[in-house]
């Protein structure tokens, strides 16, 4: 079992930045790869980035590309999302979670663990 805890979110204006970070506790957090999802208020939990075992294994969904960049530091347990260029659509509870395996996934039944959530909102 593992447990994530989010820290980070907050209030931001429309292009501006946030990082987040999620730390791990439990299981060996080399063993397993990590993934950022959110949900907006009426919408479905939607996948963010993932990353696996090798940092340059990664992933992003398409609306983020070029602006949200994760990475990991296995020496701190901890998963990162640096969130650049924000805009409205961004606006959501971002949730990091902890894959079942060692490749990344875009899909939420990959994922055994999850945070509790951190708020994101950007101001138009």
């Amino acid at each position: 079992q593992v447990q994530l805890v989010e820290s980070g979110g907050g209030l931001v204006q429309t292009r501006g930045s946030l990082r987040l970070s999620c730390a791990a506790s439990g299981r060996p957090f080399s063993f397993y790869a990590m993934g950022w999802f959110r949900q907006a208020p009426g919408k479905e939990r939607e996948f963010v980035a993932g990353i696996g075992l090798n940092a340059y294994s990664t992933g992003y969904a398409e609306s983020v590309k070029g602006r949200f960049t994760i990475s990991r530091d296995n020496a701190k347990s901890t998963v990162y999302l640096q969130m650049n260029d924000l805009t409205p659509a961004d606006t959501a509870v971002y949730y990091c979670a902890a894959g079942r395996g060692p490749a990344y996934s875009d899909r939420t039944n990959y994922f055994s663990s999850w945070g509790q959530g951190t708020q994101v909102t950007v101001s138009s």
